[in-house]
């Protein structure tokens, strides 16, 4: 059976900082709700006032906190399967490029011999020896003690480097709300929520989309200001880990399986054993399939253990973040050409390229192929003097990889997935709401409610996570490295984008103008293998719209926060549009209830089997 132990911090009252109103009660809550809830064993409190164990202190100051991480984390006591949550609720602070924890004697003034740095903490937790390792943190707490930025970012690379699943309260240059009206910082609350029979986010990936929207949302109702928290959880199939079994689904089993699998197939077979047990933990016992993998696990080790694992892949060598040998074995390649264009429309360049990519199954001979997409680095927006203000400012994001539906969803794929019931089969409709019909035409007349229930149902039916792009993925996939307003190149034709051809851009001639939908894939693609990006139907985004760039997230993630959630975002123009707003940086707001027959989408999803 899985060991399942915590150390809680909830610090109130500072010897040399100002006082806190609630991180004690925070830290007792998550003490509680890991007891009861998540089924944890042993936990570690300390606060102002807790009790002695064992004749030994448990006020959190630096020498008692040290003196636990160096005794107990001295040698490796848990292993595969195993569970170790860190929670410290208090004070936080950066100085010479590093985070630190503040002790509840800590010093502003003599930081580096009174707090604790973060990293210290980060590496004394690895050697727990537990493959899920977890660390949260709400300790951004002083604005009047904190100059500059905040901790976050040291943190999270080591994050990375040492895979510690690290969930924060807010982004390194914002400040962690307590709410007096609900005796709690508006973080815990949300966290408890999110983990528990409220939000029942089992996994790492449904916990962060919980925290994304309901950390901003409580602080707007009661602070009108801005909190925004995140997770770092590397490598990829660390957001698939399920931190609450009680509450996982059949999805989030069948996600876990995938990843053991593939760790498995990989030869990886540490890690595959890892995930096999974490997926029988989850299944309560009642699946087979985990038992006889790890049987198969064990004669694989005693029958060949002299087979070397793969070697690491280098950071040259990623073509995308997190993406596993195994993934990319079993992707394949098509090659396609694309071309670049001058300012007057005629074709410059062709260029004959490759892509990896993977086909999903949907039934019925209809099939989903989802391109790979490399992480990177790209200036989103438009620069000065060019484009609205809404695309301003221009400013660098870096994108981890994923992977993205070659086309928008057509018709069929949406039926296929969707389904419809009896009336709507002896009506010849089939759950197709689109105005042009046709198999391989994309699915319009979708609201933004509908694309995301369609992701839903997706994931439900393939067990692998998939949803709308960020605004950031979108564009980072759109311009696929280029510069120019358009993939093409300096401006676009209706033989290479489906738009209103009356409306040109730039030097271009008019051209023909067709009034409705074209068949997805008869256009040339972009350099990294995508088609229609530019045109056809305007595609739904996860992000909610905000006027401008200011403050917009840098890492790829949607901006879930703004001034209202019904406003919602799409890209990439469309049939009856003039040619301006087919611009890679252009974008379009929409209630998230519209329906239009020019509005479509794609999707996206962070791992392959």
């Amino acid at each position: 059976m899985a060991k399942n132990w915590a150390i809680a911090v909830g610090i109130n009252q500072y010897d040399y900082l100002q006082p806190l109103n609630y991180a004690k009660r925070d830290a007792e809550l998550i003490q509680q709700f890991l007891r009861t809830e998540a089924g944890f064993e042993k936990i570690f409190f300390f606060s102002d006032d807790s009790p002695d164990i064992g004749g030994k202190s448990t006020r959190p100051t630096r020498a008692n906190l040290r003196r636990v991480f160096l005794e107990l984390f001295n040698q490796p006591f848990m292993g595969a399967g195993d569970n170790f949550w860190f929670f410290f609720s208090g004070h936080g602070m950066r100085h010479a490029e590093r985070d630190y924890l503040m002790p509840l004697d800590g010093n502003p003034a003599d930081i580096e011999e009174t707090a604790i740095p973060i990293n210290f903490v980060t590496e004394r937790l690895r050697r727990c020896g537990a493959d899920n390792v977890v660390l949260i943190l709400d300790a951004c707490r002083s604005l009047g003690t904190r100059a500059g930025e905040g901790i976050g970012r040291q943190t999270a690379e080591e994050a990375r480097q040492q895979g510690v699943i690290s969930i924060f309260s807010c982004s390194p240059q914002e400040y962690s709300y307590e709410i007096e009206a609900l005796q709690q910082g508006a973080f815990t609350t949300a966290l408890l929520e999110g983990l528990g029979v409220r939000g029942q986010c089992a996994t790492v990936e449904r916990l962060n989309q919980h925290l994304n929207f309901r950390v901003p949302e409580i602080v707007r109702q009661h602070k009108s200001a801005r909190q925004t928290p995140y997770i770092i959880a590397e490598p990829v199939n660390k957001s698939h880990l399920i931190l609450v079994p009680r509450y996982a689904t059949l999805a989030d089993i069948a996600t876990l399986k995938i990843d053991a699998y593939q760790a498995e197939v990989n030869r990886n077979l540490d890690l595959a054993e890892q995930l096999w047990i974490r997926v029988l933990a989850a299944a309560s016992g009642n699946d087979r399939d985990p038992i006889e993998a790890i049987k198969r696990i064990e004669r694989l080790r005693w029958e060949r253990p002299q087979q070397p694992l793969p070697q690491p892949i280098s950071t040259a060598e990623q073509s995308t973040k997190g993406t596993s040998t195994v993934e990319r074995n079993f992707l394949k390649t098509f090659r396609f050409e694309t071309v670049t264009v001058d300012a007057t429309g005629n074709i410059t360049n062709r260029r004959n390229c490759e892509a990896k990519y993977f086909e999903e199954d949907l039934g019925n001979g209809v099939t989903l192929e989802m391109v790979q997409i490399p992480g990177g680095t790209f200036m989103m927006g438009s620069p000065e003097g060019d484009g609205y203000s809404n695309e301003k400012p221009q400013h660098e994001v870096k994108v981890p990889g994923f992977f993205m539906g070659k086309y928008p969803i057509t018709q069929a794929q949406y039926q296929a997935v969707m389904g419809g019931n009896i009336f709507q089969k002896i009506i010849g409709n089939n759950n197709n709401p689109s105005r042009f019909k046709g198999e391989k035409r994309p699915v319009e007349n979708v609201s933004w409610d509908d694309a995301v229930e369609f992701c839903k149902k997706l994931s439900d039916k393939t067990g692998r996570e998939y949803r709308l792009p960020s605004e950031a993925e979108w564009e980072y996939a759109c311009r696929a490295n280029t510069k120019t307003p358009f993939y093409f190149g300096e401006t676009i034709t209706p033989e290479l984008v489906n738009y209103n051809g009356e409306y040109p851009y730039g030097a271009a001639p008019k051209g023909k103008n067709r009034g409705e939908t074209t068949n997805v894939g008869i256009f040339p693609a972009n350099p990294f293998g995508l088609c229609d990006m530019c045109g056809n139907v305007y595609e739904w985004c996860q992000d909610v719209y905000n006027e401008n760039y200011q403050d917009a997230p840098e890492d790829g993630s949607a901006w879930l926060t703004g001034k209202d959630n019904n406003i919602k975002l799409l890209r990439g123009g469309s049939w009856f549009i003039n040619a301006w707003y087919c611009r890679s940086a252009s974008r379009l707001r929409l209630t998230r209830e519209s329906r239009d027959n020019y509005v479509g989408f794609r999707v996206v999803a962070v791992a392959v089997a």
